[in-house]
């Protein structure tokens, strides 16, 4: 099967699209800000929530596509936090902060960051792979926020209908690093009712949270892990999943599957009421597990790495 890199433009970015030619599937990816996924199309129909578009994501940070939330995912109880032995006040003035609803800090500082440096491509009849290298040491703004030398090697691929995100961290200075990053990848299915969605999903506990969402230290049984979406709405921390840790969106005549591969250890589902878009959230710790540390927050050591890595399988023709 053909597979092609191809160099565009997408709202004055430039930007990268891998296909799998065959079985017309399109991820673009756009480096400048903040090697987002930007499209998926699968024959022609958007699998992404796109939102305002990429100018609504660059400037305000809107909901869109697929993008990396580091060096925290989800929210901040407060703005200071202690972890791997060094205290920091985050300060909007000087780093850049967002905020959600309630005034708490959100989604990190990387954002939508131009620091991304694309440094592998490749595409053969085996499948298409695009490499960026994000380095913190250049960015005094971030290492104000989260002063732990690093960099982030990101390999996104296609391979067919499978699509893989595969993030190494590295330590590159004298201090651990903390590891609490995620990612958002807003799916849909075109030309379906969101309450005709039918789900599956790996769920065996549910974190309770506060009227802030944040993660209290207590759960429960997760009360649902299968049937259709109907009018459920969803914004909810799972801290323990079943294995495999595979999440399931289906509808018309296929299905996206993703899947927590590797160095994910729990995941957000996040769905608002009448939304068009459902979000399975790959996270490598908890909500708050930058401020809170203890057991579920790792560390990795000066030098060394820690890779995680999920996937996303376009099953069949989901949507109509």
């Amino acid at each position: 099967m053909a597979h092609e890199l191809r160099e565009t433009v997408l709202e004055g970015h430039d930007a990268l699209e891998l296909h799998a030619v065959e079985r017309e599937i399109v991820l673009t990816l756009v480096p400048g800000a903040g090697m987002i996924g930007a499209s998926l199309t699968h024959q022609g129909r958007e699998l992404l929530h796109r939102g305002g578009g990429l100018a609504a994501w660059t400037q305000r940070g809107k909901t869109f596509g697929i993008p990396l939330l580091h060096p925290w995912a989800n929210r901040l109880e407060r703005l200071n936090y202690s972890a791997a032995g060094r205290h920091v006040l985050l300060d909007p003035e000087r780093m850049p902060v967002t905020f959600d609803g309630a005034g708490l800090p959100i989604h990190g500082l990387l954002h939508a960051s131009p620091r991304w440096k694309v440094g592998h491509t490749h595409a053969d009849g085996g499948g298409v792979s695009v490499g960026a290298r994000y380095d913190a040491a250049g960015d005094a703004a971030l290492l104000a926020g989260f002063p732990f030398p690093h960099t982030l090697d990101l390999a996104v691929s296609l391979r067919t209908d499978l699509l893989t995100w595969s993030v190494t961290l590295t330590a590159t200075g004298d201090v651990a690093v903390p590891v609490s990053f995620g990612w958002h990848p807003y799916l849909r299915l075109p030309g379906i009712r969101r309450a005709d969605w039918e789900l599956t999903l790996p769920l065996v506990r549910e974190a309770l949270l506060d009227a802030r969402s944040i993660p209290t230290g207590q759960t429960r049984p997760a009360p649902f892990t299968a049937g259709l979406l109907g009018t459920r709405s969803f914004d909810d921390l799972f801290p323990l999943l079943a294995d495999p840790p595979e999440f399931v969106l289906a509808g018309g005549d296929g299905a996206l599957r993703l899947r927590l591969e590797e160095g994910y250890q729990c995941a957000q589902v996040y769905s608002p009421p009448d939304a068009d878009f459902i979000c399975f959230e790959p996270m490598t710790a908890a909500t708050d597990a930058l401020r809170r540390g203890g057991a579920g927050l790792r560390l990795v050591a000066p030098g060394a790495e820690l890779t995680a890595r999920w996937s996303l399988l376009v099953e069949g023709r989901p949507g109509r």
